[in-house]
C-alpha cells in the first residue's frame, strides 16, 4: 500500500465516519461501464466542497490492490451492481493530488518531475527493479511494466486544475503541464481508466480541448453524472426530516443550482447548517467576497447591467463557447459570467443557456462584494428597496412613483436608461427586499388571457400582500391596471386566499415615473 500506487481506503473511511455521509456509490457503476473501453476518459469539474474529492477517494477505495474494502460497501448502492465484486481492489490505481504536489514545491517549474519521481520511486518498490527511467519518465515506466508484465492502472487525479488557478499567469508551465498529461494518457494501453476531477474544464484553445480525448461533465454540462457530485433535493429533504430541519428555509439558502433538470445543493452549506443550526452563509466563507469583486468589476461592456439584473432575481443569457477554460483568457462578459458558473457564484439553466444567481447564500457575497467601488448607485438603490416596500403595502402611490424614480435614476451609470428592459430591472432592485417576506419573483406569468409581467407571492405564514404588476413604457399607469383586469392576470392566483395589491407602473422619458396601487378581490371570496 502507497500514498500514490495502489493506495488505502482510509481517507474514505473518514467520509463513511462523517456525521453526515450520503450514499453517492452508484457513482462506481457508471464508472465501471467505462473501464477498458474507448470511453474510459472522465473529467468532472465541480465548484469547491461539492464532493469531487470524497468521490476520487471513493473510486480509490473500490478499485485499488492496495486494500480490502469489501467491508466498507456493505449495505450500499453499488453492492446491488452486477459488476460489484468483478472490480472490487482488483486494479493497480495511480491517485494524485496535484494541488499537494503545488503547495509543497519550491519552484513550480520543477512540480512535474516531483510528482514523477514520488511516482517511479513507488512504482519500483510495488513492482521491483523491472523497469529502467528513461528520457520518457512516468510514461515510460508505465509502458514498460504493460510491455513486460501486463501490468495496467486507473489513473485518478483530483485537483488536476489547480495549475491554471494558482499558477494563473504561467503559460509555460501550463503548456508543460497539459503536454505531460496528454503523453500520460493518450494512445496508451496501459490506461485502464483516467479519471481527473477539478473547478475548470480542461483548458481550451481557440474551440478545441487541450486534450481531447476526455468525456467532460461541468457545471454547464453534467448529463448523468449530475446526481454524484452535490446533495440532491431528495436526499436534502430526507435530512431535514431526520434532523428536524425547517426544509423550506434551507431551499431559499442553499438551493437554486439545477443540473441536468436535478436540484443540486452544496454539501459544504447543508452539512455546516445541520450541524451549527444557524442559517447563513458557510460554503462563501472558506473564500472572500474578494474573489468574486475581482471579476464583476472587470471592464467589459455590459457586465454591471447583466449583474445588477441577476441581483434582481433576473435571468441571463450568456454564450459560453468562447470562455478558454481558465482564469486569465477573459475577453467579454459572457467569459466572465461562464466563470462565475464554474466557480459556483452562479448557475446554469441548460435549456435556455441562462444563468442567475442560485440562492440567498450567494446573494448575500454578491452583495459583499459591491459594497466596495462603482456601485454606490446600486447599493443606495437596495438599501432604500425596504422604503418603497413599506410604502407600496400603504397604497402611497407618490412615495412608490417618487421612490421607483430616484433608484431608476441612480442606476443610470449602469443600466440603459430608456430601455424597457431597464425598467424591468429596476422594478426587481427597488423591490429587493420584498425577498425576506416573499418567494423569488415569477416573471412573466402565464395567466389569464397573456402574461403577469411581475408576480410576488408571500412565503407561507407571511402576513403580506401579493403582489401583480404591469409594467407599461410611454403608456400609462392607469391601463396598466386596466390590462390587469381585462386579461385576467390573476386568475392564476384563484386558489389564493391572501390580499391582493394589482401595480400599474409606467415610465416616459419626459413625465418620469408613474404608480397606480388597488387592492383586488377575488371573486367568491
Amino acid at each position: 500500500m502507497g500514498i500514490y500506487v495502489n493506495p488505502g481506503n482510509k481517507a474514505f473511511t473518514k467520509a463513511l465516519n462523517s456525521k453526515i455521509y450520503i450514499d453517492k456509490t452508484k457513482l462506481i457503476a457508471t464508472v465501471n461501464d467505462r473501464l477498458g473501453t474507448s470511453d474510459s476518459y472522465l473529467c468532472v469539474s465541480r465548484p469547491r466542497r461539492f464532493g469531487k474529492s470524497m468521490a476520487a477517494d471513493m473510486l480509490v477505495a473500490y478499485y485499488s490492490k492496495g486494500c480490502d474494502s469489501s467491508e466498507l460497501f456493505t449495505r450500499k448502492e453499488i453492492e446491488k451492481d452486477e459488476l460489484f465484486k468483478t472490480h472490487l481492489n482488483q486494479h493497480n490505481v495511480i491517485r494524485l493530488d496535484v494541488q499537494q504536489f503545488l503547495f509543497h514545491t519550491s519552484h513550480l517549474n520543477i512540480f512535474i518531475n516531483q510528482i514523477q519521481e514520488a511516482v517511479i520511486k513507488e512504482l519500483r518498490l510495488e513492482f521491483g527493479d523491472c523497469f529502467e527511467v528513461n528520457e520518457y519518465g512516468l510514461q515510460g515506466v508505465l509502458k514498460q511494466l504493460y510491455a513486460n508484465r501486463g501490468e495496467s492502472f486507473i489513473i485518478i487525479l483530483d485537483e488536476w486544475d489547480c495549475v491554471f488557478r494558482l499558477a494563473k499567469e504561467q503559460k509555460e508551465i501550463q503548456k508543460d503541464y497539459l503536454d505531460f498529461l496528454r503523453g500520460l494518457f493518450k494512445g496508451n494501453e496501459y490506461v485502464d481508466l483516467a479519471y481527473m476531477t477539478g473547478i475548470l474544464p480542461i483548458k481550451k484553445y481557440g474551440e478545441h480541448s487541450a486534450i481531447n480525448i476526455f468525456d467532460e461533465y461541468s457545471m454547464l454540462d453534467s448529463a448523468d453524472l449530475a446526481e454524484f457530485f452535490g446533495f440532491t433535493e431528495k436526499e436534502v429533504l430526507a435530512l431535514c426530516l431526520e434532523k428536524e430541519i425547517d426544509f423550506s428555509k434551507l431551499q431559499q439558502w442553499y438551493d437554486g443550482y439545477i443540473l441536468n433538470g436535478i436540484h443540486i445543493y452544496n454539501p459544504k452549506s447543508v452539512t455546516d447548517v445541520i450541524k451549527r443550526g444557524n442559517f447563513k452563509s458557510y460554503w462563501t466563507a472558506t473564500e472572500t467576497y474578494e474573489a468574486l469583486k475581482v471579476y464583476i468589476d472587470m471592464n467589459f461592456d455590459g457586465l454591471k447591467e447583466s449583474v445588477t439584473a441577476m441581483l434582481g432575481n433576473c435571468h441571463y443569457k450568456i454564450d459560453s463557447s468562447t470562455f478558454q477554460n481558465d482564469m486569465t483568457t477573459l475577453q467579454s462578459k459572457d467569459d466572465v459570467l461562464t466563470l462565475l458558473v464554474h466557480l459556483g457564484y452562479l448557475t446554469y439553466d441548460e435549456i435556455s443557456e441562462e444563468v442567475y444567481i442560485p440562492n440567498r447564500e450567494i446573494m448575500q457575497e454578491f452583495v459583499r462584494a459591491i459594497k466596495v467601488g462603482g456601485w454606490d448607485g446600486l447599493i443606495q438603490s437596495l438599501n432604500h428597496s425596504e422604503d418603497l416596500l413599506k410604502n407600496t403595502w400603504a397604497l402611497d402611490e407618490k412615495a412608490v412613483a417618487k421612490g421607483l424614480e430616484e433608484i431608476h435614476n441612480s442606476m443610470t451609470s449602469i443600466l440603459k436608461y430608456n430601455d424597457e428592459n431597464s425598467l424591468t430591472c429596476t422594478i426587481l432592485i427597488a423591490y429587493y427586499s420584498a425577498k425576506i417576506y416573499y418567494m423569488n419573483p415569477l416573471m412573466e406569468l402565464p395567466s389569464g388571457k397573456g402574461f403577469a409581467d411581475v408576480v410576488y407571492l408571500p412565503k407561507r405564514n407571511v402576513d403580506k400582500p401579493a403582489l401583480v404588476i404591469e409594467l407599461k413604457w410611454k403608456k400609462s399607469a392607469k391601463g396598466a391596471i386596466q390590462q390587469i383586469k381585462e386579461n385576467q392576470y390573476t386568475s392564476w392566483l384563484k386558489e389564493y386566499t391572501g390580499n391582493i395589491l394589482l401595480l400599474g407602473i409606467n415610465y416616459d422619458k419626459k413625465k418620469g415615473h408613474e404608480c397606480v396601487i388597488e387592492e383586488y378581490q377575488m371573486e367568491g371570496i
